[in-house]
Formats: C-alpha cells, sequence, structure tokens
C-alpha cells in the first residue's frame, strides 16, 4: 500500500474544514449542540447547503455535474464530516440511484434525474428489500408488468427508510419469472405521488419512525421510468451496492464517538471499561488501515469488490460495540430510558449521555443488516477471496 496526502490533499482538507466552521447551517449545528431532533426541513436546508457549494455530487464524475473529486479527496471529505459531526448525507440519491442512472440510464433520464439529485430538489429512497426477502434480495416478489407504454406495479417494500418523506423510489421489481431468480429482476423508478402508492410507519424498537412498509396497488409507471434493459436489475443491483458498503464504515465518525466515550470513561476510573475502549481503538485504527489499503487500490484504477464487503462488517460492527459501551459508561442511569421523546421534564436522569445512550444502542442493532447482512458478506468474501 502506497498512500500519502500531497500539499493539494492537505489544502483540500483545509478547504472542508473551514465549510464546516463557517458555512455549516448553523441552526442545524445548534439543535445538534442541544440535543434536539432535526426536522425535514433542517435535513433539506443541509443538503441545499451542500448544493450550492458545490459539493453535492461529492463522489460524481464532473461530466454529469459532480466535483469530480480524487477517491483520496473523497475519503477526507468524508472523514472531516464524521469528525466534526455533521449530518449523514442521505446516500439514496446521490449516492445509490445518481450512480445507476449516469452509468446505466438513458441522455433522457440523465438529463430529467440527475439535475434535481444534485439540487437535492428530489429526496429519493430505497426500494430492495421485501417481507420474506431481504438479506435473500434475488427471491424479491414485486411484479411489474408491460402493459402498452407502461407498467402496472404491484407488490411491496419494507424496511424503507424515510419513504414518508421521499418524492421518488428507486425499486427492483420482477418482470419475469425466471428458473434462475436473479434473471428477470429490472429496476424502476417510480413517483411516490402515483395513485396506488401507500406508506405506513414501522416504529422501531427505540420508539422512532425511520422505516416503512410502502404498498403498491396496480401503480401505472410509464415504461420510460426502466433503468437501461428490462431483466438486468440484478447487475445494476450490485453494482450499487459495492458502492454503499464502501460508505458504510464511517470510519471519522466513529472515532468522533470513540473520543467522546474516552473523555467520559477518563472520569470515571474503571479500568475493565477503559480496557475495553483501548481494544475498540486498536480495531479502529486497523478498520482505517483497511480503508486506506482500499483507498490506494482506487487511486490506482482498482474498484471496491471484496474489500468493501470487509469494511462493512468491521465498520457495523464497531459502531455497534461502540453504543454497547456507552450504555455500559452510562451504568445504572441506562435503565432509565427516557424513550424517544424523553422525558416529560426534559431532564434526562444522570449524565448526559445517558439519556442517549439506550436509543443509540437499540438503533444500531441494524447496522449489521442494512446493506446485505453481515452474514451474506461473508459469503461474499469466501467467495470471492477464498474461492469457496
Amino acid at each position: 500500500m502506497e498512500i500519502s496526502f500531497t500539499e493539494k490533499d492537505l489544502q483540500f482538507r483545509g478547504q472542508v474544514r473551514s465549510w464546516i466552521k463557517n458555512d455549516y447551517p448553523a441552526h442545524i449545528k445548534q439543535k445538534q449542540n442541544n440535543g434536539e431532533k432535526l426536522s425535514k426541513q433542517d435535513i433539506i436546508d443541509f443538503h441545499k447547503a451542500l448544493s450550492l457549494q458545490g459539493w453535492m455530487g461529492y463522489n460524481w464524475p464532473v461530466e454529469y455535474g459532480g466535483t469530480g473529486w480524487s477517491s483520496t479527496q473523497i475519503y477526507i471529505f468524508q472523514k472531516e464530516f464524521g469528525l466534526a459531526g455533521c449530518i449523514n448525507i442521505l446516500p439514496f440519491g446521490v449516492g445509490m440511484v445518481g450512480p445507476v442512472i449516469y452509468t446505466f440510464g438513458s441522455d433522457e433520464q440523465k438529463k430529467r434525474f440527475l439535475p434535481n439529485i444534485l439540487n437535492f430538489d428530489t429526496w429519493w429512497c430505497q426500494g430492495y428489500s421485501e417481507p420474506g426477502s431481504g438479506s435473500d434480495l434475488a427471491s424479491l416478489k414485486t411484479k411489474a408488468l408491460k402493459e402498452g407504454d407502461h407498467y402496472i406495479v404491484n407488490g411491496s417494500k419494507t424496511w424503507t427508510t424515510l419513504a414518508q418523506h421521499a418524492d421518488w423510489i428507486f425499486c427492483l421489481v420482477r418482470t419475469e419469472t425466471t428458473e434462475k431468480k436473479q434473471e428477470g429482476i429490472s429496476f424502476i423508478l417510480i413517483d411516490m405521488k402515483t395513485p396506488g402508492v401507500e406508506v405506513e410507519p414501522i416504529i422501531t424498537i427505540d420508539g422512532e419512525h425511520e422505516v416503512n412498509a410502502v404498498f403498491f396497488t396496480d401503480v401505472k409507471v410509464p415504461a420510460e421510468n426502466l433503468i437501461g434493459e428490462e431483466g438486468k436489475g440484478w447487475t445494476y443491483a450490485k453494482f450499487l451496492l459495492a458502492h454503499e458498503r464502501f460508505g458504510i464504515a464511517v470510519v471519522g465518525a466513529s472515532i468522533r464517538q470513540l473520543n467522546i466515550l474516552k473523555d467520559i470513561v477518563a472520569g470515571l476510573k474503571n479500568p475493565n471499561l477503559e480496557r475495553k475502549i483501548t481494544e475498540l481503538e486498536i480495531n479502529l485504527n486497523a478498520l482505517e488501515m483497511l480503508e486506506l489499503r482500499l483507498l490506494s487500490d482506487l487511486e490506482n484504477g482498482g474498484h471496491p469488490g471484496a474489500e468493501s464487503s470487509i469494511l462493512k462488517i468491521r465498520g457495523t460492527e464497531i459502531q455497534q460495540r461502540l453504543t454497547e459501551l456507552f450504555v455500559e459508561a452510562s451504568g445504572e442511569y441506562a435503565l432509565i430510558y427516557p424513550g424517544p421523546h424523553g422525558h416529560s421534564n426534559n431532564q434526562p436522569a444522570g449524565p448526559a449521555h445517558a439519556a442517549k445512550s439506550v436509543s443509540k444502542f437499540l438503533n444500531y442493532r441494524k447496522a449489521s443488516i442494512y446493506g446485505g447482512s453481515n452474514e451474506i458478506q461473508k459469503n461474499i468474501i469466501s467467495k470471492y477471496i477464498l474461492g469457496l
């Protein structure tokens, strides 16, 4: 592995830090500092600010309106945002469907959808998982039957993150029943305002409304919304998932959380907890080295492959371990879980970090499942690296 930051890279890092310090929306930062819940408009404001800076397409080539940044610059950008505790950039538009559209879509689709993604005029969500078709995604049953110049879509998707806010959803649908289940799947874009689309909330174990069930009943979708070729959806899905998993490691954000945890534990005089944090820090350092190794490969013309599965596994395990140690650091106060909306008097019991420790612990149980469960990732690693 050979990687070092050039003077240009360091100057770029200074620009990112300057924007975070001076141009990150002040009202959002204030809410975050006060531990307040962010609204839909807050999230839109953040993405609009990124768009105004010209950074919304941080991972896109210049020809489609992106920054054209190198892999190193993208790494620096994401790490600095994580270290600063910035809102996560919603991946569904710019990180998922956008690259699929500019790689496999028609010229008309690129003109129609890409500018709206870069301006965050369209909020996207992802329609992959279904009841009974999560990790085994190829077993999906939502059907799209061609009738003239439209598809008629029937079925359902589940665990659809932030679908309650979304304008559009990109879906994998079955356009043909085939012997091999990976065949006959297509990738289609659906306007959430289309008659027959229904969104129902799923309240998760931490009491929050983050995910949803989405139902399609005789939904009429223009055939022009099909991406690429009919029946090639599995190919496009694999392309998307490889890039999604690369970004799940969120090393910068984990480093920030680890440093906060270390400050908390420093005042507890608990050698056993300090030992656990040291072990976690070693694992996090190793994860960062793995990410830098993949970054070096990308800079030399490589592509994310099974390595992205390793990043996904270790990254999510570390995120979960962090939440476990925050609960442990909260001691008996973790037992007084205030629920998603806090105590009625807005005065949490015990130290400030204790109030949210259980909520984050519960929420992050999902981390080892989304983006393809960690068990599935291990199968991918055995196939592509060990040849099993």
